[in-house]
């Protein structure tokens, strides 16, 4: 189900090339979350808020180049799916059954993939300097 409104398809913040091209998708400008997908459901939420925590992680979209932006997608998707399958591996065990091998298999695949994905971006967070300049600080302290 496609959702046009703002607060389903929210992402990570608008990008300066955006106002390059107005025939860009939703997807590249930043307004829109995932193509033909109902950003409501829980998987595009969960999706939306890794994605949200690994821009985070990199000091923010405006310190982030586009192939950093591709990559964040794809370890926020990873998880996303290793997310699911834990779950599935809880309810089986809660259940008294052993997780399906195929699962557990597939799980560590997805795991190995994603450990490599998030190598490339980093492990160490990048914090964002906050700290005011001189002519900040003196200009508030004056109002």
């Amino acid at each position: 189900m496609h959702n046009d409104t703002k607060a389903a398809t929210s992402s990570p913040p608008d990008r300066t090339a955006s106002a390059r091209s107005p025939q860009r998708s939703r997807i590249t400008n930043g307004s829109g979350l995932l193509p033909t997908v109902d950003a409501r459901s829980a998987w595009a939420r969960l999706f939306r808020d890794l994605c949200d925590a690994l821009v985070d992680h990199l000091g923010g979209a405006d310190r982030m180049s586009e192939p950093e932006r591709m990559t964040v997608r794809r370890a926020a998707a990873l998880e996303a799916e290793l997310v699911h399958l834990e779950a599935g591996f809880a309810e089986a065990r809660a259940e008294g059954r052993a997780p399906d091998a195929a699962n557990l298999d597939l799980y560590s695949r997805i795991t190995n993939t994603q450990r490599r994905v998030l190598e490339s971006l980093g492990m160490n967070r990048r914090p964002r300097d906050v700290t005011p300049t001189l002519t900040d600080y003196l200009r508030e302290r004056a109002e």
